[in-house]
């Protein structure tokens, strides 16, 4: 029985990442720079420790799109109507998101800022 448990979380999980990926515009947004990094990753190089951290960004951000999908998503439940603080509940969500963001993009920069510096200085000379 507990595994047959174990099975369906895993089956429901799922199903979570399907709704985000297809209902959610920003998770689409976030995949995409994903992909980018991913890209860019393979394209320098990167070391084992500027994997972990570009890793490390990357399912940050997805989380917590994830978590702000879910709570959006309790809100409208419990607070089908407009409500003071069902607006501040997804703002505050959101800003949790748009915070996890900012430092998946200044891990991204500190990486990829030198490398395509670099890069550059070599194709200019």
């Amino acid at each position: 029985m507990k595994i047959r448990a174990r099975i369906l979380s895993f089956k429901y999980a799922f199903q979570g990442l399907r709704d985000l990926f297809t209902t959610q515009d920003n998770a689409k947004i976030h995949t995409l720079m994903m992909l980018l990094s991913i890209l860019m990753g393979w394209f320098f190089q990167l070391s084992t420790t500027e994997w972990c951290f570009i890793v490390f960004a990357i399912s940050s951000v997805l989380a917590a799109e994830a978590f702000n999908t879910a709570l959006e998503h309790i809100t409208d439940l419990v607070s089908p109507e407009q409500h003071e603080l069902a607006g501040r509940t997804k703002d505050v969500a959101a800003a949790g998101v748009l915070l996890t963001a900012i430092g998946a993009a200044i891990v991204g920069l500190i990486i990829f800022l030198p490398k395509c510096y670099e890069l550059l200085l070599i194709l200019l000379s």
